[in-house]
């Protein structure tokens, strides 16, 4: 008897739609919830060599928290490619700066570096205030 196995075929149509609002949500936790929504761990036809995620919206961001001393001692880098031009930049700075992008670079950093990696970041919407954008999709609420 030959074996074969089932391949995941994914449109735009099989994508479902979460929302999560992120007031008083801990960063780490928050991050793992959507990055396995996005890779679609919590699907019943989960390949891992599939790119067969779901949408993410992520309304609130700037209320996100941290545990201990975290908002002042977390800190971003960057580097521009010349010798002594490495900046860093902690969490609480980045947070009046821009607070989307706390979320996105936990999230990122929580996705596997392969060739879908930009595909599933493209359908996380991080949305600054309360008024979500998408309510024509019509989200469910992701359980955190």
């Amino acid at each position: 008897m030959k074996k074969t196995s089932l391949r995941q075929n994914i449109t735009a149509n099989d994508r479902q739609w979460f929302i999560v609002d992120a007031k008083n949500k801990n960063l780490g936790q928050l991050s793992v919830k959507v990055a396995n929504a996005l890779r679609g761990r919590n699907d019943v036809t989960y390949t891992p060599h599939v790119d067969g995620g779901n949408y993410v919206v992520v309304v609130n961001t700037e209320k996100i928290s941290v545990s201990g001393n975290k908002e002042e001692q977390k800190k971003y880098y960057s580097h521009s490619g010349y010798l002594g031009h490495l900046k860093t930049i902690n969490l609480s700075s980045l947070r009046k700066i821009n607070p989307i992008k706390i979320l996105r670079h936990a999230v990122s950093g929580m996705l596997p570096k392969t060739k879908h990696r930009k595909n599933q970041l493209k359908r996380l919407f991080l949305i600054v205030g309360d008024k979500n954008p998408h309510e024509a999709q019509k989200p469910e609420e992701l359980k955190i």
